[in-house]
C-alpha cells in the first residue's frame, strides 16, 4: 500500500480548489494595479486621509504603493493568508482524519511503521503545497508582466512569492503538531480558520503596536515586504526563527506520535 500515493490522490482536488482560488485572487488584484498607476496622484491622497495605523495594519507604504512590487507586497498579505488556510487544514487533518474517519486501527495494523506512515503522510503534504506555490508564483508572475507600466525587478518578485510557500510550510508544522497531540479533532476546519485569523490580527497589531521582537509572535510577519524590497532578501534571525518551528514541531509530532496509544474505533 502506497500511502504516500494514496495521501496525494485524496489532497487533489483541494489542491487544485485552493490553487485556482489563489489564482484568481491573485489576476484579481493585479487587474487593479493599472488604473491604480494611472491615476496614483489622487489615489494616494485617499491613502493619506488614513489614520497611521490602519495604514501599518493593512501593509500600506504609500512611497511605493505606485509601483507594482509596492502594490505586489500588499496584495500578497491576502495570498500569504488564504495559502495559510490551505496549509492549516492540510496539517490539522493529516492524522485526525484516520480517527474521524475510523481507519487508524486497520491502518496500524499493516506491515508498515508509524514513523513511514508519518513521513508518508507528511510529504504528500508538503507535495500538495509545493505544487500549488510553483502554479501560483507563475499565474502571478505571467499576470504581472501583462499589468507591469514599467519594468520591476524579477529577482525580488519571487523573492517575494516564495515567502508564501515558507509560510505555508510554518502552519502546516503547526497544524501538523495540531493533529498529533488533538488526534480525535472533529472541527478540523473551525480550529483551521480559528487559529490562523488569530496570528493574522495578531500580525495586524503587532505593524500597528510596532515591530522588533513582537513580529515573532505571528508567521505573517516573518517576511517584511518592505525589507525585502529595499535589500532584495530575507531577515536571518526570521527565517531561522521560521525553520526552528518546522523543525520543532515536526520532531514533537514524530515523537508524540510514535509513543502514544491509539485506541481502536
Amino acid at each position: 500500500m502506497n500511502i504516500y500515493l494514496h495521501e496525494l490522490r485524496a489532497y487533489r482536488k483541494s489542491t487544485i480548489t485552493w490553487t485556482c482560488s489563489l489564482i484568481a485572487v491573485i489576476v484579481l488584484f493585479l487587474s487593479l494595479f493599472p488604473s491604480v498607476s494611472k491615476d496614483f496622484a489622487e489615489f494616494s491622497k485617499v491613502l493619506e486621509g488614513y489614520p497611521e495605523g490602519v495604514r501599518k495594519a493593512l501593509g500600506i507604504q504609500i512611497e511605493t504603493f505606485g509601483t507594482l512590487l509596492g502594490f505586489y507586497v500588499y496584495i500578497f498579505m491576502y495570498i500569504t493568508l488564504c495559502g495559510a488556510i490551505q496549509a492549516m487544514v492540510l496539517g490539522t487533518s493529516i492524522l485526525s482524519k484516520e480517527m474521524r474517519e475510523k481507519t487508524a486501527d486497520f491502518l496500524l495494523t499493516k506491515p508498515v511503521t508509524r514513523t513511514k506512515i508519518v513521513t508518508s503522510k507528511l510529504l504528500a503534504a508538503v507535495t500538495s503545497l509545493v505544487i500549488t506555490c510553483v502554479i501560483y508564483i507563475a499565474a502571478a508572475y505571467l499576470m504581472a508582466l501583462q499589468v507591469k507600466t514599467v519594468d520591476f525587478d524579477v529577482s525580488t518578485f519571487l523573492l517575494i512569492s516564495f515567502t508564501l510557500l515558507f509560510i505555508q510550510l510554518m502552519f502546516l508544522a503547526i497544524g501538523f503538531i495540531t493533529s498529533v497531540v488533538f488526534s480525535k479533532m472533529k472541527a478540523v476546519l473551525s480550529v483551521s480558520l480559528g487559529t490562523v485569523f488569530a496570528f493574522f490580527v495578531i500580525g495586524m497589531i503587532v505593524a500597528v503596536d510596532g515591530e522588533g521582537a513582537k513580529r515573532y509572535f505571528s508567521p505573517f510577519k516573518y517576511f517584511n515586504g518592505t525589507y525585502m524590497l529595499e535589500h532584495a532578501s530575507y531577515e536571518a534571525s526570521y527565517i531561522i526563527a521560521a525553520i526552528a518551528i518546522i523543525v520543532a514541531s515536526i520532531a514533537a509530532s514524530y515523537f508524540i506520535y510514535t509513543k502514544k496509544d491509539v485506541h481502536a474505533v
